[in-house]
């Protein structure tokens, strides 16, 4: 096993705690994740808006129940370039959570309904206490996992991917992980409390299946599905890493096109200069 191979299967592990003790081959025949297609793939990739939102209801009917996302804010829901809620949604959202503050007068913390401005609160109120509640395995936080997640795709994809600006490793992963789970295979030591997942590196993986169809109902008439969920909320855990996705690709696009006037006024112009500068007598042996 390469030292490459060998970093990737200890990140993979560290993302989704696993109960480890497979065997050490079995990292070698963990295929790649499928690839997907996704609207905000590529230089000019921009969010389904609906997408998001879609998203959104599976992590919050689903998903919050273990992983907390404590890099965003309620507001954040909001914002241009993601989910677009409008603020009256976001306000009803954030007072279904409670969170933590004070202290008050008489110098004790309390609760109250969360506001807009407030982060998404932990659904555990330390590490120790969602370790004791997941059988010893901390559930990883959802605000960057989708761009923790990558995976080598070797000689010559990597090239391919410069150009193409490739970056959905991570959700392709996501996805292909919901749709992992499986009986292990006949021989496979899986240890107890461990769950197969043939995505998963060494796929013994301390998550038991999250969600299958018809587990969350969609309010805009698309079917739910186990394949609509995954790419739904693989696609709200991107945003959620890169709110700021659509921004920088445009901006970064304004950059290029800057750049390419600039230079092409840097040459006429040194052109132009140079054009009428006396040239050097020419040397006659």
């Amino acid at each position: 096993m390469t030292k490459q191979r060998s970093l990737a299967a200890l990140v993979f592990a560290g993302a989704f705690a696993i109960v480890a003790s497979a065997p050490a081959l079995a990292a070698e025949e963990t295929p790649h994740p499928p690839r997907q297609s996704w609207s905000f793939a590529g230089p000019f990739g921009t969010f389904d808006r609906a997408q998001l939102q879609r998203g959104f209801k599976v992590y919050h009917e689903v998903c919050a129940a273990c992983h907390s996302m404590h890099l965003l804010s309620f507001r954040n829901l909001s914002e241009p370039g993601g989910p677009e809620f409008t603020k009256a949604q976001v306000a009803a959202l954030a007072a279904q959570a409670k969170v933590q503050d004070g202290p008050n007068d008489a110098g004790e913390m309390f609760e109250r309904a969360a506001r807009p401005a407030d982060r998404f609160p932990s659904p555990f109120p330390n590490d120790n206490a969602a370790r004791a509640a997941n059988g010893g395995a901390l559930p990883p936080d959802f605000s960057v996992l989708a761009k923790a997640r990558s995976y080598e795709r070797g000689f010559p994809w990597f090239i391919f991917d410069i150009f193409t600006q490739y970056q959905e490793q991570g959700v392709d992963y996501i996805v292909a992980l919901l749709h992992g789970y499986e009986e292990p295979p006949q021989g496979f030591a899986l240890p107890e409390g461990a769950n197969y997942n043939k995505f998963f590196p060494g796929h013994a993986l301390g998550m038991p299946k999250p969600i299958e169809d018809g587990r969350v109902e969609y309010t805009d008439g698309t079917p739910g599905t186990l394949d609509n969920y995954s790419k739904d909320v693989a696609a709200f855990m991107m945003w959620a890493a890169e709110p700021h996705l659509e921004a920088r690709k445009r901006i970064g696009f304004q950059t290029m096109i800057f750049l390419l006037v600039f230079a092409g006024l840097l040459y006429f112009a040194k052109k132009k200069v140079w054009s009428t500068a006396p040239h050097a007598p020419e040397q006659h042996a």
